[in-house]
This record gives structure tokens, sequence and C-alpha cells, in this order.
């Protein structure tokens, strides 16, 4: 793994564990959360279908999806189109109100300070993410603006559902990058 390349620290290596809600988790919540995980990597797939980086996030409300995303900052021009954002977006449509009380945002990759200040703002209950993201990462590895007692909402944070799955498709979307760019620029010297 090279050093562009997040890691994925799963919930058994307990590296986060004392960021995480884990051990107080019902059955079912953690069946919900792992349901809903899949729905965002599914959505990381339309990432990386135009190019993202294959990163996904989609809101839930009462057992129901209030708003969904997927990375397009390239596609879209726009430095803030990350999948949260997106997904933050499109939830407050859906309620007609910026602040989703009560949600919870599930995305495969550890949200940046953009992403974790917007989910503060909109006041998320929980955040549910996959892999770590150890350079950028805002909800506990790098810093943690999510929980920060000097904020007016905190939000909880569960981390590594399914974190050797989403860390792989980011690595092999780095990799297959990597790999291209090694390409061209051997084509354009030949």
């Amino acid at each position: 793994m090279t050093e562009n390349t997040p890691q994925a620290i799963t919930e058994e290596a307990g590296s986060l564990s004392d960021l995480d809600v884990n051990l107080t988790l019902s059955p079912e919540q953690i069946e919900a959360d792992e349901r809903w995980m899949q729905h965002a990597i599914m959505l990381a797939g339309k990432a990386e279908a135009i190019d993202e980086v294959p990163v996904g996030a989609v809101i839930v409300l009462d057992g129901e999806i209030i708003g969904e995303g997927w990375n397009q900052s390239i596609h879209l021009h726009d430095a803030t189109a990350h999948a949260e954002i997106m997904a933050l977006r499109a939830a407050g449509k859906t309620v007609e109100n910026y602040r989703l009380i009560d949600a919870t945002l599930y995305v495969t990759l550890e949200p940046c300070s953009m992403c974790a200040g917007a989910m503060v703002h909109s006041r998320v209950k929980r955040l549910v993410y996959g892999a770590v993201d150890l350079k950028t990462g805002a909800a506990g590895s790098v810093f943690n603006l999510v929980d920060h007692p000097k904020l007016n909402h905190q939000v909880e944070v569960r981390s590594g559902v399914f974190a050797s799955e989403t860390g792989a498709l980011l690595s092999q979307f780095f990799r297959r990058r990597r790999k291209e760019k090694k390409a061209l620029k051997l084509l354009q010297k030949g």
C-alpha cells in the first residue's frame, strides 16, 4: 500500500475502538448498519464508473433513504461535491430542512473536515463509515470534528463497517490509476 492509498482498519483491529459505540449496539442495529453500508458501497461504484474516487454515502431516517450521493468533484468541477455533501444536499431537499436530526449517514470512507463540519451543522445523529482515512480523516483518525466537545453538536461514530471491502475498493482504484498513468507516460515517451 502506498502513502497515497487510504488504509482500512477493521473494528477487530481496535485501533479506533475508543471512538466507536460498537459494543452498545443491538444485533438489529448492527444488521441495519451493514445493510446500509452495502448500499453506500454500491453508490461508490457509481463514482468509480465516472472515474471518481469510489466513495458512496447514504442518509437514512426512520429506516428510509432520504439522501444519497457519490463523489463527483472532478465530473462537476466542484471541490465540494464529495459523496457526503451530495447526500446531505439530497436529504435536506427530501425533508425540506437542512437539519437532519435523528438521521444516520453511512459512508465508505472516513469523512474529511469539510464533510465532518457539514454533518455537525446539519445535526446528523450518527455517522457510520468503512475505511479509515489516515491522511485527511476528521472523524477520529487525524482529528475528530464530529465529536469535538467545543462544538454545539456531537455526532455518534461507528467506524470500520466493511472496512476491508471499502478499503479494497479504494486500493484497487488507486492501483489502477497509477498503472494507467505509468502506461500513459510510457506511451508518450515512445
